[in-house]
């Protein structure tokens, strides 16, 4: 009696889902045909008569001024200079700007110079991927809110190819199935990792990971459930792309084991302007009035510039005991929002509580050239972010003739302050006694010896390239243009 009961519930259960999943797939369809009939009205023929070949990034901050930004502005070159009949669009949330001041920004910035015109889509929905609008659930509230503004996206402009620039990959199925587009990602760092697993798993208090979590063996658990649900759907959405860049070999480690689609991944170095660096002119110091020591990345809470600020206050309390010339910390990085801003503060009250508001100096959103002006003049390029996924500052500090102290971890551990045919490059630290004991040794170091050093990682940073970023960024993209 039980069996017939049952079947008959199961059957009719089988039958309804079977009918469900029918309409679904061909409501789907109807959405694809619907776009694909938008596509056919929005698209225009170019001046020989021929439809453009129309290449989306999607890159709703596009105009931050940060490493992510310069991939995409030499991308999006290096896609000019090779294809004819190519035209690049760029989604963005920067409603504050024109085209125009973006494309000036780019070139302000970054020193980059585009051949031919940008088209802009600028979106509305911006605010749905702000981590600030998901105080708790904040990747998936994040993912989600991406689908919703790559739908605003689509609907606005569909591509022949679309590029994830900025991270969203949940974006991805979207255009490849509703959108029918080709589909590529440049991935600067997973949205989960298996470092993030093992940090909630071994209940760690970091800045993603609160202590009311760590203290709570239940609380841990549950998050971590939720992270290994969070971890399939990222591998499951990564790995319908069809194209996949990574910055670094720690992020492509990441990505393979997450999304598991080695056949189209490769690892295509981000485009660091180092031959702007290199022209700074390398001489050996001269006795000098004022050491500086500088940082060069956005304010935002993973780059751990409170880090920096108790490192170098530890390391002048002990140096002023010997007689060197006077240590500067200068904090150079870029504010996308209010947010930023508000953390600028909180650094520097830091520095009131620590007593070295007079020895840390803020520079906010500056001009290349000062940026460059304060790398020639600086004896210590510094980096504190804990499994940075490659570090762009760090090769510009590199190039430019700083000696680096980078975070033991991520990208600059593996792949940029590494021995050059056997010589020292830089130094690498974990925390703050280490970072203070680094600074004051590289200091003591003879002018000869940092001169030598700093020789070694110019030498090293030439694979970082512009030029060669456009090579190895061509040769991945090239199946979405066959």
């Amino acid at each position: 009696a039980c069996f017939r009961l049952l079947c008959s519930l199961l059957i009719p259960a089988l039958f309804l889902s079977g009918v469900l999943c029918v309409c679904l797939v061909v409501l789907l369809w109807g959405v694809r045909l619907w776009i694909q009939q938008r596509k056919k009205q929005l698209t225009s023929a170019g001046k020989d008569g021929k439809q453009p070949l129309l290449v989306a990034f999607f890159h709703p901050y596009c105009n931050a001024g940060g490493g992510g930004e310069r991939v995409l502005w030499c991308a999006i070159r290096t896609l000019q200079k090779k294809y004819r009949n190519v035209t690049c669009v760029v989604y963005t949330g920067d409603r504050g700007a024109t085209g125009e001041e973006i494309v000036e920004g780019a070139f302000r910035r970054f020193n980059i110079k585009l051949t031919h015109p940008v088209k802009f889509v600028f979106l509305e929905k911006r605010y749905l991927v702000e981590a600030s609008l998901y105080p708790h659930f904040t990747l998936l509230g994040q993912s989600l809110g991406s689908v919703f503004l790559g739908w605003e996206a689509l609907l606005k402009c569909v591509p022949d190819i679309y590029i994830d620039s900025m991270g969203y990959a949940f974006t991805l199925p979207l255009f490849k199935y509703l959108g029918g587009c080709r589909v590529g990602c440049y991935v600067h760092y997973p949205t989960i990792s298996t470092d993030m697993l093992s940090v909630v798993r071994n209940q760690d208090t970091r800045f993603n990971n609160a202590a009311f979590i760590t203290d709570s063996p239940l609380f841990s658990k549950f998050k971590l459930a939720y992270y290994y649900f969070f971890a399939f759907m990222y591998g499951l959405v990564g790995s319908c792309s069809d194209v996949i860049m990574v910055n670094s070999s720690w992020t492509l480690n990441h990505i393979l084991s997450l999304w598991r689609a080695g056949a189209c991944t490769s690892i295509v170095y981000p485009p660091c302007d180092v031959q702007t660096f290199l022209d700074i002119p390398l001489e050996e110091e001269k006795s000098t009035r004022e050491y500086s020591i500088v940082s060069v990345s956005q304010f935002r809470p993973e780059k751990d510039h409170p880090l920096q600020i108790r490192a170098f206050a530890k390391l002048l309390k002990e140096k002023r005991l010997g007689q060197q010339p006077p240590l500067k910390l200068i904090l150079i990085g870029g504010c996308r929002n209010q947010q930023d801003e508000e953390r600028v503060n909180n650094l520097k009250r830091l520095c009131e509580e620590l007593g070295v508001s007079n020895d840390v100096t803020f520079r906010i959103n500056i001009p290349f050239e000062e940026l460059k002006s304060h790398l020639a003049e600086a004896t210590i390029g510094l980096h504190t972010m804990w499994n940075e996924h490659f570090g762009i500052g760090v090769v510009e500090c590199m190039a430019a003739g700083t000696v680096i102290l980078a975070h033991s971890s991520g990208g600059p551990k593996l792949d940029i302050v590494v021995p050059y045919e056997g010589h020292t490059t830089g130094f690498l630290a974990e925390n703050e006694d280490n970072y203070a004991e680094m600074m004051a040794y590289i200091l003591s170091l003879s002018p000869e010896k940092r001169l030598e050093i700093k020789e070694n990682a110019r030498r090293s940073v030439h694979r970082f390239s512009d030029q060669h970023f456009e090579e190895t960024f061509l040769l991945s993209v090239e199946p979405l243009f066959k």
